[in-house]
């Protein structure tokens, strides 16, 4: 699991969970305001998984020869 470069609002934690298990990617980001809004642990979640899923490299461009 990575967080993705692209198709990202914040840290690209719920896209990185939405292209992980195939799931909806606004399902997911409905579901995480929801659960930050009503418990605020998941405000707590959110930065843990921001800070240990690691980024996905840069895409390194091919050149035609």
């Amino acid at each position: 699991m990575v967080r993705p470069r692209e198709n990202r609002m914040i840290a690209g934690v719920c896209a990185a969970f939405a292209m992980h298990y195939g799931w909806d990617l606004n399902l997911v980001r409905i579901i995480t305001a929801v659960i930050i809004i009503l418990t605020g642990v998941g405000a707590l979640a959110y930065i843990a998984a921001w800070v240990i899923i690691p980024e996905a490299p840069y895409g390194v461009p091919v050149k035609s020869a």
